[in-house]
């Protein structure tokens, strides 16, 4: 065995090992190079690292705890020898977010590190935004001992083995390393789940506190890399032909673009304008279609727009192309009330299959698509279908000059501030045109503010905005900032935070100081939970425990935070603007406060437009979900 890769768990060979990789490029280099040995012996946690390595998974979040001290042995040698990063940081939730946003907006797969108990349960809780969006990543806990010598410290206090792995399982693919041999099973497991391609999603990987230093005998080209596949398309000739003539005979079509279309625009624009469909956006689909292209109506659910639902409304052939038929996104399943069928390209059987009388087309969007489009042949045309994209233009001039209007509402007095100040649409699409005008990235976070952000953002490619709404997770944006500071290719990100979204992750402020991110927050204070007000007045008439009377000088709070620039927003657009030029000025992270109206007046907000299963809307909602055919 060459002596460059020292068999042994101590620290020189560990050591040793770390510069081999580095000086062969990786681990793929140190195999190929014939100075790694066949087996070598190493502690789990090494070799898990290894193992993560070889996936291409060099970058670590953590906040390490008695449950993790082996792996940051590890994790400190290997970054030492200039194999890996590692960020440490304050809190669990704003570490999956950063973890989320990392791996969502910038492609790169990291793995997050926790001890065993609070901290594995609060990093588990902020992976739900992960798991909601589609987004792989590593989640590596400390967990109890396997030997079973009495209650270990931050365990679930059961006297059983193998808790926190199935409450782990109850989120998605969670395996516990019980048995170091078993390393090579659980890294391909993991392989499958974050480099998915039709559906990625956290991976839960349980590290025992004893199983971690235990020595392992490893075959380390025997452990899995990613794993990479050809885009699939159906075999089957007849739903093709089927679907070519169902779009044939329909002349009123609606194209429900789902999330996942993100990665095929050019395929969705291309079936849309070969077909005369009239396209209706997701809120996390903004972009896919150009904003100003005829035949994009917007978003379209239960809170939509006035385009986006009468598309849906009244299509009579519905094209699901990458959806999962969210019930905001389809107004509870009685948002095509008048389709007689449905053509679904989807790679997913469970969302294939969602609706009845479905023309079922599995495979990648792309091959798909072009699939179709050969067999539909020539582009389709004729006075139907001009006559329906008209009625949808019309709605989409309607809804282009009430969202002009609501953008140039002038401020509003508020009762909790006790002078004039911006409304919400006013405010958010300032801001959205100044991060259009600097190339910068919109992350909305949950609440009135995602909800008034997707009805009016206007983007013209996909990825241009970031809207958490699979899991609508308070502090999600604010925590995605600092992802821009761990990318291989940094880039500038506007966080749209509402103030009680940006108190649930405020350590971001230290964070980013410490990890030199550059960025922005602008917080739109109107001191309450506007979304649910806004339900609570439009169902019961009635606001109940949904604000608060503390006043927070947010700008203040960023202020005393060394490092970072808070900036009083101003009661003005004029104001705003300024604060917004002051903020992108700022080296590091910057933070805009604005006041915003949170009263009752309409024009204080943009409005719903579909129908939620929620509240006293129940009984409707659902008499007209069981009367529905597809």
């Amino acid at each position: 065995m060459n002596a460059t890769a020292s068999d042994g768990i101590g620290t020189e060979a560990m050591e040793a090992r770390a510069r081999l990789v580095a000086r062969q490029g990786g681990v793929a280099g140190a195999i190929s190079s014939g100075t790694w040995p066949a087996q070598v012996t190493v502690s789990l946690a090494e070799g898990l690292v290894l193992g993560l390595l070889k996936q291409g998974v060099r970058k670590y979040l953590a906040i390490f705890g008695h449950g993790s001290t082996a792996l940051a042995e590890v994790l400190r040698v290997y970054e030492a020898a200039g194999v890996l990063r590692t960020w440490n940081f304050r809190h669990e939730v704003e570490m999956a977010h950063a973890a989320t946003a990392l791996s969502w907006q910038y492609g790169e797969v990291p793995a997050v590190v926790t001890s065993i108990g609070p901290g594995a349960l609060q990093a588990m809780a902020g992976s739900l935004a992960a798991s909601s969006n589609g987004v792989g990543v590593y989640h590596l806990y400390g967990d109890e001992t396997t030997h079973r010598e009495g209650y270990n410290m931050q365990q679930l206090p059961h006297p059983e083995q193998g808790t926190y792995g199935r409450l782990m399982a109850a989120m998605g693919r969670s395996f516990v390393l019980h048995t170091p041999q078993a390393l090579r099973d659980a890294l391909r497991q993991g392989a499958l789940t974050v480099f998915d391609p039709v559906k990625a999603a956290p991976y839960y990987l349980l590290l025992p506190i004893n199983t971690q230093p235990a020595p392992l005998l490893l075959n380390l080209d025997g452990l899995p890399v990613r794993p990479r596949g050809a885009p699939l398309v159906s075999a089957d000739p007849e739903a093709f032909r089927e679907a070519a003539a169902l779009l044939r005979r329909h002349e009123r079509i609606v194209l429900k673009a789902g999330g996942g279309t993100r990665c095929h625009p050019a395929a969705v624009r291309d079936l849309a304008e070969a077909t005369g469909a009239a396209v209706v956006l997701s809120p996390g689909s903004v972009g896919v279609l150009p904003d100003a292209h005829p035949q994009n109506m917007h978003v379209g659910g239960s809170k939509g727009s006035m385009s986006g639902n009468f598309a849906m409304a009244e299509g009579r052939l519905v094209v699901v192309v990458g959806s999962r038929a969210v019930c905001q996104a389809d107004c509870s399943g009685i948002g095509y009330p008048r389709a007689e069928a449905v053509i679904n390209i989807n790679q997913d059987p469970g969302d294939l299959l969602h609706y009845n009388r479905t023309t079922a087309l599995r495979g990648d969007i792309s091959a798909t698509i072009r699939r179709l489009l050969e067999e539909l042949g020539t582009p389709l045309s004729g006075e139907g279908r001009r006559g329906w994209l008209a009625e949808c233009a019309q709605r989409k001039a309607e809804w282009k000059a009430f969202q002009r209007t609501r953008a140039a509402a002038a401020p509003r007095l508020d009762p909790t501030w006790g002078e004039p100040v911006l409304t919400q649409p006013a405010a958010i699409a300032a801001v959205a045109a100044f991060a259009a005008d600097h190339g910068a990235v919109k992350l909305f976070d949950a609440g009135d503010v995602q909800a008034n952000g997707f009805q009016l953002v206007e983007d013209d490619h996909p990825f241009q905005t970031f809207t958490e709404s699979g899991a609508s997770y308070m502090g999600f944006a604010a925590s995605a900032v600092l992802a821009g500071a761990l990318a291989d290719r940094s880039g500038y990100s506007i966080a749209f935070s509402g103030d009680g979204s940006f108190l649930m992750n405020p350590q971001v402020l230290l964070d980013a100081v410490e990890h030199r991110a550059r960025g922005m927050i602008v917080v739109f204070d109107n001191r309450r939970m506007a979304a649910i007000t806004g339900l609570q007045l439009a169902q019961y008439g009635k606001e109940y425990r949904t604000s608060d009377s503390v006043a927070v000088d947010y700008a203040a709070l960023a202020n005393a935070v060394r490092g970072v620039l808070g900036i009083w927003g101003g009661t003005t657009l004029a104001a705003l603007r300024q604060a917004l030029e002051r903020a992108h000025a700022h080296p590091g992270l910057s933070l805009v406060h604005v006041p915003v109206y949170g009263g009752a007046d309409p024009e204080g907000g943009m409005g719903a437009y579909g129908d939620w299963n929620v509240g006293n809307w129940c009984e409707r909602v659902q008499a007209l979900y069981h009367r529905q055919s597809i």
